[in-house]
């Protein structure tokens, strides 16, 4: 009796999509593709959003060198998500 193989896969692998040969995409390529342009866009704004809490919690010195005043880091910190 042989060995049973055993199958790994990534998130990538999963989201992979898949070669069609005629180039054309059907319901579920499409949605595929939906999903995973909402979940980088999601993903963007989220890291904005890390960026805008990171400079709140800079001190004058941080901001300072990189040449932002802490009325801008505030107004920049308290900005709306999808802004």
């Amino acid at each position: 009796m042989g060995t049973i193989g055993t199958f790994r896969h990534s998130a990538s692998d999963l989201l992979a999509q898949p070669a069609r040969p005629s180039g054309r995409r059907g319901f579920a390529g499409r949605l595929v593709q939906v999903v995973r342009s909402l979940a980088k866009w999601i993903d963007h704004l989220l890291e904005r959003r890390r960026s805008r809490l990171a400079l709140l919690e800079m001190t004058d010195d941080q901001l300072k060198d990189i040449g932002v005043s802490r009325c801008d880091a505030h107004r920049e910190g308290i900005r709306p998500l999808w802004d």
